[in-house]
């Protein structure tokens, strides 16, 4: 069952998705297909690829597809870490990474960075990752995670300075929005940063 939070988080990125007209997109830690099955299901996308480093995982993700709807694209699911990832990746339309970064040891974001604005270099990269600040709302003890598996989580200041940096030395530009709410001070249960080719700067709607 997909919690409330997370299906916000989907229907943001989906919607980001379908209305950047992307032909090709990506899905970095696509893990059992959560978004992949929804991108999969639209028209206008020509090709799908998802990627995990999970096994299992993909598995998952195959049964999934067999039992569902024929896909209306081509589609293709990769063993593979988002941290080394096959050189025919480079120039998809469109990259996501849905709470998958925070996963990462941080010692790891930089060959991220490299990997994802430097070498695949999509026309667009989509990422979410939980906001530290909102997780008092969520009854989470203060040094405590929401997940044993997150080596860090990012308030919205830190998640803002670290798309403003990457984008910049890129040559993208990123929107930072709220996800899952939109408490005046502490912003959404989530946060997405939005990065588009061939401008500089950095927008946000966070107060």
């Amino acid at each position: 069952m997909t919690s409330w939070l997370h299906e916000q988080r989907l229907q943001a990125v989906h919607a980001v998705v379908r209305q950047s007209g992307a032909a090709r997109v990506l899905d970095l830690g696509c893990g059992d297909g959560d978004l992949f099955v929804r991108l999969v299901a639209d028209a206008d996308h020509e090709e799908v690829v998802g990627l995990d480093i999970c096994r299992a995982a993909l598995e998952r993700l195959r049964r999934r597809l067999a039992e569902g709807a024929p896909p209306t694209c081509r589609i293709d699911l990769r063993e593979a870490s988002m941290l080394a990832p096959p050189a025919d990746l480079e120039g998809f339309d469109c990259a996501v990474l849905v709470e998958t970064i925070e996963h990462l040891d941080p010692a790891q974001l930089s060959k991220l960075e490299q990997a994802l604005f430097h070498g695949i270099r999509p026309r667009m990269a989509v990422i979410t990752t939980p906001n530290a600040d909102f997780n008092p709302l969520l009854g989470v003890p203060p040094h405590r995670r929401r997940h044993p598996g997150h080596r860090f989580e990012w308030g919205r200041a830190k998640f803002r300075g670290w798309c403003a940096r990457t984008a910049e030395a890129a040559g993208y530009t990123v929107t930072v929005v709220d996800i899952a709410g939109h408490h005046p001070k502490l912003g959404g249960a989530s946060q997405m940063g939005v990065f588009r080719l061939g401008e500089m700067g950095v927008h946000s709607d966070l107060a």
